[in-house]
């Protein structure tokens, strides 16, 4: 296998998304943790209700609309001022601690991000985070109007690289994005931070099951649609020793 590009998802994978917890704590104290669960779980669920639906608007949007609907229906009243500041922080996501490193490691192959991100808030966050400096195209679905899963989303490596999926190694931290990437043909790495063993352990040892493990529990967890990974690393850091 020749890999001549390494494509990286980025919220969830380069970008920590549980980071936006403290700005939500902060806005609205005592909601913090279950604000960021649901936030997250229905901004995706948008994004494929859109996609479906053929109804599409941007990530900007869809991100704005799943925070008011959380909002919403935890009965939460707020100011333009708080609900912007909670926005925001989407711009300043964390990198995960090994982010940076492994993308160095990884040169001088391609190295580019595929996000359901809008240009705006993906090329924000690259700049943010000093990622401008090591990534070689910053892709958003937008160019297609539809999200990923759908093929479409996919086939922008090629147009944007010039490479041929058999020569992309396509990493992502998400099940469904692993899955849909697979499904279209491209090499695929799942970071697979949360075992199954640690999730039965974090369920059944709790007679509440928190908001951050439930989230855990359905989205972080390898989904049964018939595409496997062709690799499972623990950490961005081992990507060095399969590309």
């Amino acid at each position: 296998m020749s890999i001549k590009a390494v494509v990286f998802d980025a919220y969830g994978t380069l970008y920590d998304i549980q980071s936006v917890a403290d700005v939500t704590e902060d806005a609205f104290p005592g909601y913090g943790e279950i604000i960021t669960q649901i936030w997250r779980i229905k901004q995706l669920e948008y994004t494929w209700l859109r996609s479906l639906m053929g109804r599409y608007q941007d990530f900007a949007a869809v991100t704005r609309d799943s925070l008011a609907y959380t909002l919403r229906m935890l009965g939460l009243a707020y100011e333009r001022e708080a609900f912007e500041r909670v926005i925001e922080r989407y711009l300043h996501l964390d990198l995960y601690p090994d982010a940076a490193a492994a993308l160095t490691a990884l040169k001088p192959r391609q190295l580019a991000i595929l996000s359901n991100g809008s240009p705006d808030m993906l090329n924000a966050l690259v700049r943010n985070s000093g990622l401008d400096r090591l990534l070689d195209a910053a892709i958003s679905v937008d160019a297609k109007k539809i999200f990923k899963p759908s093929p479409a989303a996919y086939e922008l490596v090629g147009e944007e690289l010039g490479t041929a999926p058999n020569e992309v190694l396509f990493v992502s931290s998400n099940p469904w994005d692993v899955a849909g990437a697979k499904s279209f043909g491209l090499n695929v790495a799942w970071i697979e931070r949360v075992t199954p063993e640690v999730m039965a352990l974090a369920c059944v040892e709790n007679e509440l099951v928190a908001p951050l493990t439930m989230f855990k529990a359905i989205r972080t967890q390898m989904d049964e649609l018939g595409f496997a990974p062709d690799h499972r690393v623990r950490a961005l850091s081992e990507l060095s020793m399969i590309a």
